[in-house]
């Protein structure tokens, strides 16, 4: 019998496969990929064709000088640097992959506040 932590990482895998099949990150167009566990927010920019990552930020890091976890304001102030650091890199387009997660929330936050501070997707 499945339990229902397995059914829930089946549902979420075949998700993740369905928003994937559409998303290929470019050197000029990179793939901006988002997770959150329970206390903290994460996203990085991978360029699919070298297999890299271009820039990350997370809530875990100490580069924004507080202690973060993963709420929607949380969200927005890592939105505005991953913003910041495409924008010193030259990138201004990207695709967004939110992973299996549902866009709203804390995903959304990031994604609305990339885009007011200029990132196109």
């Amino acid at each position: 019998m499945i339990s229902k932590v397995e059914k829930k990482v089946e549902r979420d895998l075949k998700r993740k496969k369905r928003v994937r099949k559409d998303i290929f990150g470019l050197p000029d167009r990179p793939r901006v990929s988002v997770y959150k566990s329970n206390k903290y927010f994460y996203a990085q920019a991978i360029d699919d064709v070298r297999g890299i990552t271009l820039s990350a930020v997370s809530s875990i890091s100490k580069e924004h000088g507080k202690k973060l976890g993963d709420t929607t304001e949380d969200a927005k102030v890592l939105g505005k640097m991953m913003a910041e650091k495409l924008i010193s890199k030259g990138i201004t387009r990207i695709v967004f992959d939110r992973n299996f997660y549902m866009y709203h929330g804390v995903i959304k936050a990031f994604a609305d506040t990339m885009r007011e501070n200029g990132i196109q997707f």
